[in-house]
């Protein structure tokens, strides 16, 4: 039997999740990305950014809103993700209705490939849409700040 694809990518349930929660991986975003139901908007945004630290292409594409997601391939091979900072949340809790938006601005910390082949830290903040449809919340869209 072969691995989990999240532990594929290297991160162990004891290990420190790559969310920034302060939390375990196996007691935050490993269970969301294994398909476990999902509380709340900011822990989707959570369990996002981790699927893209892992390249966990598979919840990422579960977890976009139908007729706002692209076509993969999401994960780009040459970002390693370094850090998150959620800023501000506006809705999106466990108590939220179908059909209610909720709103979370981030700030996502990388490290990419210049275009001299340099490794350079970069970041991107964004304030990300998202959308409770049959009881699970959905990354709509987001806006780059």
């Amino acid at each position: 039997m072969s691995p989990e694809p999240v532990l594929r990518a290297g991160a162990g349930a004891s290990d420190p999740c790559p969310c920034g929660s302060g939390k375990t991986f196996g007691n935050c975003c490993q269970a969301l990305l294994d398909g476990g139901a999902v509380a709340s908007a900011e822990a989707l945004m959570r369990s996002r950014y981790t699927a893209f630290a892992l390249g966990d292409e598979d919840h990422l594409f579960r977890s976009w809103w139908p007729r706002t997601r692209p076509e993969g391939p999401y994960c780009h091979p040459g970002t390693r993700w370094t850090g998150l900072e959620v800023e501000e949340v506006h809705g999106g809790g466990s108590e939220a209705a179908d059909g209610e938006e909720a709103r979370v601005t981030f700030t996502a910390h990388f490290l990419t490939s210049d275009l001299n082949g340099r490794v350079v830290a970069d970041q991107m903040r964004e304030r990300s849409t998202f959308r409770k449809r049959a009881g699970r919340w959905f990354y709509v869209d987001g806006q780059a700040l």
